[in-house]
C-alpha cells in the first residue's frame, strides 16, 4: 500500500472516492430506517433548548444545564431546516455524521495515503452507528467531531506554509468544537501543540515563527467563545451560563462512582463489539511509533492524545463519550492497514495482500454491525429505544406529551418533576422551571439544596397547568445521602392537582396507559412510571 498522498484523479483515487460514497450512503441508509427512534434525555434537552432559541429565548434564560451553548444553536438550525420533530433531528444527524466521515477520509488521505483513506472513513461510519456508544442518538459528541476533523484537515493544509488566514481558520473550527461541548477543549490543546511542536517540511526549527502561529491559532479558538459570551452578556444570561457551565460544572463528578471502576466497566461494555477495530488501533499506534510514517507522527499522536483526554476527563465515561475517539481510532486503523499491507512482499504479494486486507476489512466492519444487527436492521423505532435504553420512559414520553399538547394551549406551563426534557419538546409547551434535569438536585454537591429550593419556587410562581412526576431511577440517580426535600414538597403540592394519567412501564415489552377516570385508582405495578396531574379539573 502507498504511504504518501498521491495527487490527481488516478484510477486508484477514483475507486477510493467510489468506496467513500458507498460507505456514506450505506451508513445513511441504516440511519434512515431509524429516523423515528424516540429521543433520549440528552436529545430532548438539546431539542428543547433549540426550540426556545427559535422562539427568541436566549440560552440559560428558561432552562439550565452545564452544556456549552453551541449544541443548542446547532439543534436550532436543524429544527429550522428539517422541522421540530424526531425525524428532523435525526436527518440533521445524518448530515453531520456523513460530513464527518467524508472529512475523516480526506484527513486520512493526507496523513496516511489514498489507499488507506477508505478504511478510515468506513471505520468511522460503522463505529458512529454503534449502539454500544449510543451512536444512533444526536449527542453533542457528534457535533464536536465535525469541526475537530475539519480543523485538523485545515491544520494539515496550512502546515506547508503556515498562512495566517488558514491558521486562524483552523483555530476557529476547534473553537466551535469547544462551543459544542467543553470536552472540545482537549482538541484545542492538541491543535495548539501540533503547531508548536511540528514544522513545515521545508522549515528548520524556528521557534518565533511557531509561537506566532500557535498564538494566532489560539486567538481563533477563543474567538467563538468570546463572541458567545458577549451575546449572552447582552441577553442577560452570562452569569447563569457561567455558573452552570463552570462553577457547578466543576462539581459534576461529585459523588459519582469511583473513576477507574467506571472506566473499566465502560471498556468491558464496549470492547466486545469492537475488539477487531481496537486491535487494529493498537497495531496502528505501534506502526506510527516505529514505522515509516514518522513525518506524520506528531499530528496523529496529538489527535489520539486529545481524543483520550476528552473522553476520559474526570474518569466518568458515559457511553457517548467514546464517540470522541472515533476519528483517531479510524486513523490508527488506516495506518494499521497500510503497515500490514507493506509487510506482504514476494511474487504473489499483490494477490495475497488484497485477500488478507479484504478479510481483515470485513472483520473490522462486520463485527460491530453483527453485534447490533437486530437494532440496526430489524427492530422498530420503539423497540430500538427499549433495546438500547431499557425501561427508560422515552417511547412513553411521546404519549405523555401528546396528551398534554391536546389538553393545553401554548401559553400553559408544564412542570416535569424528573429528568425528561423531551416531554417539553414533544408537547411544544414551556417548562414552569429552568430545572429540566433533576440530577443536580440529587448529587452530593454544595449547590443541591439551593437548587431544590429554587426549583420549588419557580414551579410555585409559574403555577403550571400540568404536573408530570417521573418515578424512574435513571431519571433521578438518587444517592443514599441525597437531599430528598423535593419529594416531600411534591407530596404536598400535588394535592391541589387531580391525577389524569398514569403510564406504567411494566416491562420492556409492556406499558400500561391509563387516562382520565381510569387513572385515579390505578396503582403502578412496576418501579418505573409517570403520573400526570392537572390543576383545577376533575377527570
Amino acid at each position: 500500500m502507498v504511504s504518501q498522498p498521491v495527487e490527481g484523479a488516478t484510477p486508484r483515487s477514483v475507486w477510493a472516492l467510489c468506496l467513500l460514497a458507498a460507505v456514506v450512503l450505506a451508513a445513511a441508509a441504516i440511519r434512515l430506517r431509524l429516523l423515528d427512534v424516540p429521543l433520549d434525555r440528552d436529545e430532548g434537552e438539546y431539542a428543547y433548548f433549540g426550540q426556545l432559541l427559535l422562539e427568541g429565548v436566549p440560552p440559560y434564560a428558561a432552562a439550565y444545564n452545564l452544556k456549552a451553548p453551541g449544541i443548542y444553536g446547532a439543534y436550532a438550525l436543524i429544527l429550522a431546516a428539517f422541522g421540530q420533530t424526531t425525524t428532523g433531528i435525526h436527518l440533521g444527524l445524518i448530515l453531520v455524521t456523513s460530513a464527518t466521515t467524508v472529512l475523516t477520509y480526506f484527513l486520512a488521505r493526507r496523513l496516511v495515503g489514498p489507499a488507506a483513506a477508505p478504511v478510515a472513513a468506513a471505520v468511522h461510519a460503522v463505529q458512529a452507528l454503534n449502539p454500544k456508544v449510543l451512536g444512533l442518538a444526536a449527542y453533542a459528541e457528534h457535533f464536536v467531531l465535525l469541526p475537530v476533523v475539519a480543523g485538523s484537515l485545515v491544520l494539515q493544509a496550512q502546515a506547508r506554509d503556515r498562512r495566517p488566514l488558514l491558521v486562524f481558520a483552523s483555530g476557529l473550527l476547534f473553537g466551535l468544537a469547544f462551543l459544542m461541548k467543553q470536552s472540545g477543549a482537549a482538541f484545542v490543546v492538541g491543535g495548539a501543540l501540533t503547531l508548536l511542536l511540528s514544522s513545515a517540511p521545508d522549515e528548520t526549527p524556528r521557534w518565533p515563527r511557531r509561537l506566532r502561529a500557535t498564538a494566532l491559532f489560539v486567538a481563533g479558538a477563543v474567538t467563538p467563545f468570546a463572541l458567545v459570551c458577549l451575546a449572552l452578556l447582552r441577553a442577560g444570561t452570562l452569569g447563569t451560563f457561567w455558573f452552570w457551565a463552570f462553577v457547578y460544572g466543576s462539581t459534576y463528578s461529585a459523588g459519582l462512582p469511583e473513576g477507574w471502576t467506571n472506566l473499566v466497566g465502560r471498556l468491558v461494555a464496549v470492547a466486545p463489539s469492537s475488539s477487531v477495530t481496537l486491535s487494529l488501533g493498537a497495531i496502528g499506534l505501534g506502526a506510527l511509533l516505529w514505522g515509516r510514517l514518522r513525518s506524520r507522527r506528531a499530528p496523529v499522536l496529538l489527535l489520539v492524545a486529545a481524543s483520550c483526554l476528552g473522553t476520559l476527563v474526570g474518569l466518568h465515561v458515559r457511553p457517548q463519550y467514546c464517540l470522541l475517539m472515533l476519528p483517531a481510532l479510524a486513523l490508527l486503523a488506516a495506518i494499521s492497514f497500510d503497515a500490514l499491507g507493506g509487510l506482504l512482499v514476494g511474487p504473489r504479494a499483490s494477490f495475497l495482500r488484497r485477500a488478507v486486507l479484504v478479510v481483515l476489512a470485513a472483520a473490522t466492519l462486520g463485527q460491530p454491525l453483527n453485534a447490533s444487527w437486530n437494532v440496526l436492521f430489524e427492530l422498530g423505532p420503539a423497540q430500538v429505544s427499549r433495546a438500547v435504553y431499557g425501561r427508560n420512559p422515552f417511547p412513553e414520553s411521546v404519549e405523555v406529551a401528546r396528551y398534554i399538547r391536546e389538553h393545553t394551549t401554548p401559553s400553559d406551563r408544564v412542570a416535569v418533576v424528573g429528568s425528561e426534557p423531551q416531554i417539553y419538546f414533544y408537547a411544544g409547551r414551556r417548562s414552569a422551571t429552568g430545572y429540566i434535569y433533576t440530577y443536580p438536585l440529587m448529587e452530593l454537591q454544595p449547590y443541591a439544596a439551593v437548587m431544590q429550593r429554587q426549583m420549588i419556587q419557580e414551579i410555585e410562581t409559574a403555577d403550571p397547568r400540568y404536573l408530570v412526576f417521573v418515578k424512574a431511577s435513571a431519571s433521578w440517580l438518587i444517592r443514599p445521602d441525597s437531599d430528598r426535600t423535593i419529594f416531600g414538597w411534591f407530596n404536598q403540592y400535588q394535592r391541589s392537582f387531580t391525577r389524569v394519567g398514569v403510564v406504567d412501564v411494566v416491562s420492556q415489552k409492556e406499558t400500561v396507559y391509563r387516562w382520565g377516570e381510569a387513572s385515579v385508582d390505578y396503582t403502578p405495578r412496576s418501579d418505573a412510571w409517570l403520573m400526570v396531574f392537572e390543576r383545577g379539573r376533575k377527570p
